[in-house]
């Protein structure tokens, strides 16, 4: 963390790091004084839903946590409840489609139509249930900001620099691209994670953020 300290506006604590560490991960990464992207996706029947986000909004410095809008309106309108108090509690993001999975993938487990239909359509039953946004990729954030309107918070995973990698993602796109599609937040992972100079690598990327983003 010292290492990006002032390049980044959030950290990510995903589910490899929380299932080895757990909450002292969050713990230790808030006494340094960085503010938190939980990114637990967490998706189950409504109570079990609940009382997770119950207690993850209790963890210190969590701005944002996410769930999957797939787990249903029930369990979205739970976790909203169990979070406590708008003002304080972190903003709560339904996710719709992993960046992992294309159409092809989709019908593999039984969901047929176009990605971007799908994903606007968990967007809105995230916003119907209180969700403050939603997690998409860039190719289906216009569609989605059109759909849920400006205030709904649209993050976008799978950012790639245009000379990065792809791994294992399908549905990807650049920061400017990203910044463009309307996004809010971005998560870039590996690309500064598995560079060899991560600092350097985070600031080009905030570089290219800062090019993209409309001027004040």
């Amino acid at each position: 963390m010292q290492t990006l300290r002032g390049t980044v506006g959030l950290f990510k604590v995903g589910s490899q790091l929380f299932t080895s560490q757990g909450p002292r991960a969050v713990e230790k990464l808030a006494d340094a004084g960085a503010n938190l992207f939980l990114d637990l996706k967490f998706h189950d029947i409504p109570n079990t839903v609940a009382k997770a986000v119950a207690a993850a909004a209790r963890l210190p410095r969590v701005r944002l946590l996410s769930l999957h809008a797939s787990s249903g309106a029930a369990a979205m309108e739970a976790a909203r409840e169990a979070a406590g108090d708008k003002k304080s509690r972190p903003k709560l993001l339904g996710v719709t489609v992993l960046t992992s999975f294309d159409a092809a993938a989709l019908r593999k487990i039984g969901i047929l139509g176009p990605v971007e239909s799908h994903a606007v359509a968990l967007a809105r039953l995230a916003k119907k249930a209180g969700l403050d946004g939603a997690v998409c990729s860039v190719h289906e954030a216009r569609a989605i900001r059109r759909a849920c309107g400006p205030k709904f918070v649209i993050l976008i995973p799978g950012v790639r620099p245009s000379h990065g990698a792809v791994n294992d993602q399908s549905r990807i796109g650049t920061p400017a691209e990203a910044i463009r599609a309307g996004a809010d937040y971005l998560v870039v992972g590996r690309p500064i994670t598995a560079a060899p100079k991560p600092r350097e690598a985070a600031l080009q990327i905030r570089a290219e953020i800062e090019a993209a983003s409309p001027r004040s």
